[in-house]
């Protein structure tokens, strides 16, 4: 009778030693970085307040440029072209305007972009760290059988949650990208018509609006954290051993 295939020792021992490894970075991120993080981003929506902060509203309406420029000239497309060659293997995007229909310029909105990155840099923070408790959870998992599985629909419950935590992660990082497309359709606009003033208008508008959710989006974030921290924290015995007593339940 043939022998069933099994691990071999070395490998078991190396996979138990990353299991260990994942439920320590997991706790620690559990107990000690979301709530680092509530505390962090309500630091940095108190500081909104002040005017030298990023999102101050005071900004809301100053930091569009509606002015459409002239393209540049074919000497000052090849100088920075050259320049460009010159960097040390980087090599950023390049327009060529010579067949463009309307080569004028409509500059980005440098505010409202570093306040974004601001707001992706923490999309990216809880995602990542949505994924490592995810994986952690999961590897808690009892084997399926019939019985006592009251637990399990807890750390269920907890990777929904995980789950949406992250979508709302994704979803919050896309915006940045949604904003360029709808800003680049109004600055197309306003290129074509810069005769038409409520172009202008409508381009501070959307910046505007932009910079008012980027701060919201923090607020979002935050709230998240806060979310998870209190359903985990509430229920961490189920998710470290499910199949231990039922007398607590879900909170």
């Amino acid at each position: 009778m043939s022998k069933s295939p099994s691990i071999e020792p070395e490998v078991a021992r190396r996979l138990e030693a990353l299991n260990k490894q994942v439920a320590t970075t997991a706790e620690d991120i559990v107990f000690r970085t979301f709530p680092q993080k509530i505390l962090q981003l309500n630091e940095i929506i108190e500081s909104t307040q002040d005017a030298s902060s990023t999102f101050h509203q005071s900004h809301l309406y100053k930091t569009t440029d509606t002015t459409v420029y002239p393209p540049p000239s074919p000497l000052d497309t090849k100088k920075r072209k050259r320049s460009e060659d010159d960097l040390d293997g980087i090599h950023p995007m390049r327009n060529d305007l010579s067949d463009a229909r309307f080569p004028s310029l409509v500059l980005a909105n440098q505010h409202v972009k570093q306040a974004q990155e601001k707001v992706r840099k923490e999309c990216e923070d809880l995602i990542e760290l949505c994924d490592k408790v995810k994986l952690w959870i999961s590897l808690t998992m009892p084997k399926i059988e019939d019985g006592d599985n009251f637990g399990v629909q807890i750390q269920e419950e907890v990777l929904s949650e995980l789950h949406r935590s992250q979508e709302s992660g994704y979803n919050l990082r896309d915006e940045t990208r949604t904003n360029h497309l709808n800003r680049g359709k109004i600055c197309s606009k306003l290129i074509k018509y810069p005769n038409i003033e409520d172009y202008a208008l409508a381009l501070r508008e959307h910046d505007a609006k932009q910079l008012y959710m980027a701060r919201q989006h923090l607020v979002d974030i935050k709230n998240i954290y806060s979310v998870l921290t209190d359903v985990i924290h509430k229920n961490i015995q189920k998710i470290r051993a499910p199949r231990g007593n039922n007398r607590a339940g879900l909170y």
